[in-house]
Formats: C-alpha cells, structure tokens, sequence
C-alpha cells in the first residue's frame, strides 16, 4: 500500500514546515514541500498549511498568503474533497481565504501563549478526527498571539448546529468564542486549528496525544 503524500505549504515566513514534515513521515506518510508561488498540486493526496508568520503576517496573520498561487491551487484541491488542514498561522490562513468561517484576532489579554493545552474532541466527523474518540482530552501545546477565534452568532450557531466544532480547549487559554479549538468546513474535509498536533506526537516532546490527530488526516 502507497504511504499518504501530504503537501506541506511553505510562504516566506514559514517556520513549522519541518515540524509537519517529522510528524507525518514519523507516522508513515510520505511529504513534500509546496512552495507558495507554485500551484502544483499533482501527486500530493493532502495537504497541510504549517504555522510561522506567512509574508511576515503583516496587515494581519494570513492575509497576505491567501493570494499566493498555491493557495488557489488549495482552494480547488478543497472544493474535489481533498483533505486540508491548516495550523496555527496555517488555520488564519484558511479563514483570510475562505475556506473556513470566522477569524483569529489577538487573544485575551493581549499575551503571546507558548505552553501545554488540554483539548477536548468535539465530533470525529472530519479529516482530523476519524480515528479519535468523542470526548477525548488530548494534551497540545499552543503557540500563537492572535490565536483568539472569533466568529458572528449566526456563524456559532451554524457550527454548533452542523457540528463543525472539531476540538474545544478544556480551559480556554486565549479567549475563543465557546472554547473552540478547531473548526471543519462543511464538507468536512478542511480543518483549522491554533494547537500545534505536529509538535505533540512522541512522547519525548512531552505528549504523543497529537498522533491521533495527524494519523486521522493520514488515513482520510
């Protein structure tokens, strides 16, 4: 059986592409890295849009980067179903483009977070989930400034209905509207979350409870 090809995008700016990379080889994909400025997506069965600061997220996180070619190419590849996940600087990303409703902001309190979080699985309906189990409290670091997700009430009300809230902080570090960790589009194929699960898969990091997570977007 062929290992997962994931495409891992990188802007300049980029500083977790790595990260990505160790994770999905050290749990049997196979990945390669996209450059912006390219739109090639053959060959690649999923892709990841890694944290850093993409174009130096001036204006704000992401901004900029959606109107990278690749990012058109991710578009498209999201629309025929292919699996997305974007992390961190990667989930700012997909909302500035579209493809993930609401927004980051800064988080409460106006302090850079940089530790351990306990996340809670909310459904294992998407490409990041479906080897989790509902419930589940999964031990995460973050690491972001504007990681505060924030959305209108129609659009929570939406993503509580359609159950598109992927994982909740246990306790909320950074202020997010109702806790929320992660959400999926409707199709369920493109996730965004601020917690970084690449960087919590071997137990020599601290925590090895973030390879649910990147085996579930291996096996989708």
């Amino acid at each position: 059986m062929m290992a997962t090809t994931v495409g891992v995008v990188v802007f300049p700016g980029t500083n977790c592409e790595m990260d990505a990379v160790v994770a999905v080889e050290g749990l049997g994909g196979s990945a390669r890295l996209l450059w912006h400025g390219d739109d090639d997506l053959s060959g690649v069965d999923a892709v990841i849009v890694p944290g850093g600061f993409a174009h130096g997220d001036y204006l704000r996180p992401g901004a900029i980067a959606r109107f990278s070619p690749m990012m058109g190419a991710v578009d498209r590849f999201a629309a025929d179903g292919g699996p997305v996940v974007g992390i961190c600087n990667g989930f700012q990303v997909l909302t500035e483009a579209g493809l993930l409703p609401g927004a980051l902001q800064k988080n409460r309190g106006l302090k850079f977070l940089c530790q351990p979080t306990t996340l809670r699985v909310e459904t294992a309906d998407s490409v990041l989930t479906g080897s989790a189990s509902v419930g589940a409290e999964l031990s995460v670091p973050i690491n972001h400034f504007e990681g505060n997700y924030t959305c209108d009430d129609e659009t929570l009300a939406r993503l509580r209905d359609e159950d598109r809230i992927v994982l909740r902080y246990v306790d909320n570090p950074n202020g997010s509207v109702d806790h929320i960790a992660a959400v999926c589009n409707e199709g369920r194929n493109v996730v965004g979350l601020m917690p970084h699960p690449e960087r919590a898969c071997d137990e020599l990091l601290g925590s090895a409870d973030g390879a649910v997570l990147v085996s579930s977007f291996l096996a989708a």
